[in-house]
């Protein structure tokens, strides 16, 4: 064990603004994990501080979502957007798995190993999709992307229950309800490097998002609260009028979501497809 403690290095490497180096850092800290006790992998980092911002490089410019161009598979340019744009989400969503495990006191050592082996998928998630770009004469950084994702994950440092539901359940499981049909156009274009990439994301983060429901799950059971209704309240009051089909049955399902959560979700969307409508009709 080195003089910081595992939680302490997840925090370092979460400011780490290089993201090769992010990337090797975080690696080998999740094979570090592996070999650290319980006892001695949830030690709680001297300081635990809020990130509005974690490390990142000055470039790819941040914007507001809708200012982000739009990404037509048809042309090549328009897929190295699309493969910059997962990129992205594949870099932030490191850092959410090195945030968890920095940020939350009080859970079993396997929360930790968990979080620290998505921060490592997510890693390679990046690496390839670099590799994608760098192959057709772009990098991490050529194309602007939006800044709303890392808002909603500051938004949820408050409450590891949250976070849990929010996060790998809310955005992680809605990479699985688009991703088959987004390899689907790809393979129209031809492009299958991106569709075998998408393959090894989708696999992944199925696993990811059951890390996030056991979890979420384990929350609940220890306060004592049922697991169903707090993820339906949770939704009600952080996405309100934000649940969109299509799902990934199939994905979803095997990440560990059940047949009534899956109602829940299209009713919660009926819900508000009828208040929209009702909405346009007294206008």
């Amino acid at each position: 064990m080195s003089v910081q403690s595992i939680r302490e290095r997840a925090g370092v490497i979460l400011q780490e603004r290089d993201p090769a180096r992010k990337c090797a850092e975080t690696r080998k800290l999740f094979a570090e994990a592996q070999n650290t006790p319980d006892e001695e992998i949830g030690q709680p980092p001297a300081l635990i501080i809020p990130v509005p911002d974690p490390g990142r490089p000055k470039r790819p410019e941040l914007v507001a979502p809708r200012e982000v161009p739009r990404r037509d598979p048809s042309s090549a340019q328009g897929r190295a957007a699309m493969a910059h744009s997962f990129a992205h989400i594949e870099f932030n969503a490191m850092n959410i798995g090195l945030d968890a495990c920095y940020r939350f006191d009080g859970m079993p050592g396997d929360f930790y190993r968990d979080w620290l082996s998505v921060a490592q998928d997510e890693a390679k998630h990046f690496e390839l999709l670099q590799d994608y770009l760098q192959q057709r004469g772009h990098d991490y950084g050529s194309f602007p992307a939006h800044q709303s994702l890392w808002e909603t994950v500051h938004g949820t440092e408050h409450d590891v229950l949250v976070r849990m539901a929010l996060i790998p359940r809310v955005l992680e499981a809605r990479g699985l309800d688009v991703t088959p049909g987004i390899q689907r156009k790809l393979a129209q274009f031809g492009d299958h490097d991106l569709v075998a990439i998408l393959d090894v994301i989708y696999n992944e983060e199925i696993t990811h998002v059951e890390i996030g429901t056991r979890w979420f799950r384990y929350a609940c059971e220890q306060r004592q609260v049922d697991a169903r209704q707090t993820f339906r309240e949770l939704l009600e009051q952080y996405m309100k009028g934000r649940i969109r089909g299509p799902y990934d049955d199939l994905g979803r399902k095997a990440a560990g979501f059940t047949d009534e959560e899956m109602a829940d979700l299209r009713e919660m969307e009926a819900e508000t497809l009828a208040r929209l409508a009702g909405k346009d009709g007294h206008a």
